[in-house]
C-alpha cells in the first residue's frame, strides 16, 4: 500500500473514533504494518494479510483503549505480533511497555519491529505468564495490564492479576459475548484480589468489541498463577 492512501486510511479511522495521530506515528504505524507484512510472509503471525484489515482489526483495535490507560507502566500478556502493546507505545511515547509471549519466534518479530521503529522504555520478553508472575521484577509492578482475547475470563484473571500492583487496573479486550464468561469469573477475579468496575461495549467497524476493565484493591495470593496449565485446564471457579 502506498503511503499517502495509508495516511489517508489511517486518518479517516482514526478520527471516527476520535484518536488523535502525530505524522510521526503515522509513519510507525505504516514500516510496523510493512514489517509485519514482511515476516508473516516467512512465519505465521497473523491471518489478516489485507492492508486495510489490518489497520482496522490490529492497529485501531489496539488503538482505541489508549483513552482508558494514563502514564505509567504497561504489561501486555500473550502479545503476539505485538498488539495491543505497540499500537499503545506508537500513541503514547511516554508509556513505558512490556510485552510477553511464549512463542519465540513472535518475541523476535517483536524485538525486530521495537529497534526498526527506533522505540524506547519498551521490551519484549519470551516466557509464560504462569512463571513471569513469580518472578520480583514483574509481581505487582504494573499500573495497567492488558490482553487481547488470549483465554477465557477465569483464565485471564489469573494470568493477569497477579502482575498488577494494587491500585492498578487489568484491561481485558474481549469480543461480544461475555456475559456469561464474566458471571463465572466473578469468584476468580475477587479471589484474586480485583473487582470488574467497568464493562464497555463499542464496534470497531461492524466488529464488536467488549472492554472488562478490573481493579486490583488487594495482593494476590503467592500461589496465583498455578504451575503451566492450570489456569486453563482447571480455571478458579
Amino acid at each position: 500500500m502506498d503511503i499517502e492512501i495509508f495516511k489517508r486510511i489511517m486518518a479517516e479511522k482514526y478520527d471516527k473514533y476520535d484518536l488523535k495521530l502525530s505524522s510521526k506515528s503515522v509513519d510507525c504505524f505504516y514500516q510496523y504494518m510493512n514489517n509485519l507484512l514482511e515476516w508473516n510472509s516467512k512465519i505465521n503471525l497473523t491471518a489478516i494479510k489485507d492492508e486495510e484489515e489490518i489497520i482496522i482489526k490490529h492497529f485501531l483495535d489496539s488503538s482505541i483503549i489508549i483513552k482508558n490507560i494514563s502514564n505509567g507502566e504497561i504489561l501486555d500478556i500473550g502479545s503476539g505480533a505485538g498488539f495491543p502493546g505497540i499500537p499503545l507505545k506508537i500513541m503514547n511515547n511516554d508509556l513505558k511497555v512490556t510485552l510477553i509471549d511464549s512463542v519465540n519466534k513472535k518475541v523476535n518479530f517483536m524485538k525486530d519491529s521495537i529497534e526498526k521503529l527506533q522505540l524506547t522504555n519498551i521490551e519484549a520478553r519470551h516466557g509464560r505468564a504462569e512463571e513471569f508472575a513469580h518472578e520480583k521484577e514483574y509481581r505487582e509492578k504494573f499500573d495497567i495490564v492488558v490482553s487481547r482475547a488470549v483465554a477465557n475470563m477465569s483464565t485471564l484473571a489469573e494470568y493477569m492479576l497477579p502482575f498488577a500492583k494494587v491500585g492498578g487496573k487489568c484491561i481485558c479486550m474481549k469480543g461480544p459475548s461475555i456475559e456469561e464468561e464474566l458471571n463465572d469469573a466473578k469468584n476468580a477475579i475477587n479471589k484474586l484480589g480485583g473487582e470488574v468496575i467497568n464493562v464497555i461495549k463499542y464496534n470497531i467497524e461492524k466488529n464488536e468489541r467488549s472492554l472488562i476493565i478490573i481493579l486490583k484493591k488487594k495482593s494476590t495470593e503467592q500461589i496465583y498463577p498455578r504451575k503451566q496449565g492450570k489456569p486453563i485446564k482447571e480455571p478458579i471457579k
